[in-house]
């Protein structure tokens, strides 16, 4: 077998199905619930600035999943996407239990471990930040 591409591919594979969700996400917050619904969803939830919280989670959840889509600033993105789980797991899903049909945690914690296997990995080969910042002398090679 042909390990490096085997990890190229996984890699690839990870980024992009964990950056489609989190873009769905966030697309269903602007277009589905609304940024007001969202509002007064994460208020009802008892999420601390709900009124703030709403566009600001919206807003890096769309971005943030088109960003590991396409494997731009990789890294970064996917270490605020998980801050932005772990958020929703403490705050709301904890007390419900594992699974999602009663409001759990299980998707939270997936999408969570997800985003944090992307940061630890990187964007990999076919990706943005890897034409941007792959050079071996590059002060910014991390990002790749």
């Amino acid at each position: 077998m042909n390990q490096p591409a085997l990890t190229t591919t996984a890699r690839t594979i990870l980024r992009v199905i964990t950056g489609f969700l989190f873009a769905a996400h966030g697309l269903q917050k602007f277009n589905e619930w609304t940024i007001a619904g969202t509002q007064a969803a994460f208020t009802q939830m008892g999420v601390p600035a709900a009124g703030l919280a709403a566009p600001v989670i919206a807003t890096l959840e769309l971005v943030g999943g088109v960003a590991l889509i396409v494997g731009v600033l990789t890294r970064v993105f996917a270490v605020l996407l998980a801050l932005d789980m772990l958020g929703a797991f403490f705050l709301v899903h904890v007390s419900a239990g594992v699974f999602a049909a009663t409001g759990g945690y299980e998707l939270v914690l997936l999408l969570a471990g997800a985003a944090v296997a992307v940061a630890l990995v990187g964007a990999g080969k076919l990706s943005a930040d890897r034409a941007l910042f792959g050079r071996a002398n590059s002060k910014l090679s991390i990002l790749a």
